[in-house]
């Protein structure tokens, strides 16, 4: 068993990789041909989105750096009380919307304060993993396609992350009882 392990797997893969890399995809168009010509796409793409990439997390740790986001987390949180959402959410779910980095770092940080296996441990894991960076990605694909009408995209996304973490909560609550 360990020969197949060892060996056997390896080859079959690297045969397959061959195979695929060297065969006919159609006529005249070998897959490694097609395989380069996507890579040198993907490569203009990212070229292209880098200065939004770039202007997106400038304006993120300025936003974050000015103070605006414990201001309003501090606003928000009646709110997010009256929504069965705990107050020690308020800044993550303010920052979840554009910085992944960011909401995980605070998450990482609210779960040393807080058990894991608390109440609001458990929303701000399930937030996490149920919603994603939505003005990131809204600027992101929107650039990368040349669009310049994203009116009604953002506040649907935002919406939607909105949803995602009153649902979050609710369904860890009925879990928890």
């Amino acid at each position: 068993m360990n020969f197949a392990a060892g060996v056997v797997v390896p080859l079959v893969f690297a045969g397959v990789g061959a195979l695929l890399l060297f065969s006919r995809r159609e006529k005249s168009q070998l897959y490694f041909d097609a395989f380069v010509s996507g890579a040198r796409e993907g490569i203009e793409t990212a070229v292209k989105l880098f200065p939004t990439l770039v202007a997106l997390l400038c304006a993120v740790a300025m936003f974050n750096a000015s103070g605006a986001t414990e201001l309003l987390a501090k606003i928000a949180t009646p709110v997010l009380s009256a929504l069965g959402i705990p107050s020690e959410l308020a800044t993550l779910l303010l920052v979840r919307p554009v910085s992944g980095s960011a909401s995980s770092a605070l998450a990482a940080e609210l779960l040393s304060r807080v058990s894991p296996d608390s109440y609001a441990g458990r929303c701000a894991s399930v937030i996490l993993g149920s919603s994603d960076t939505a003005v990131y990605i809204v600027a992101l694909y929107f650039s990368a396609v040349g669009a310049k009408k994203a009116r009604h995209a953002l506040p649907a996304a935002l919406c939607v992350t909105a949803l995602c973490a009153v649902l979050a909560c609710a369904i860890v609550r009925w879990l928890m009882t």
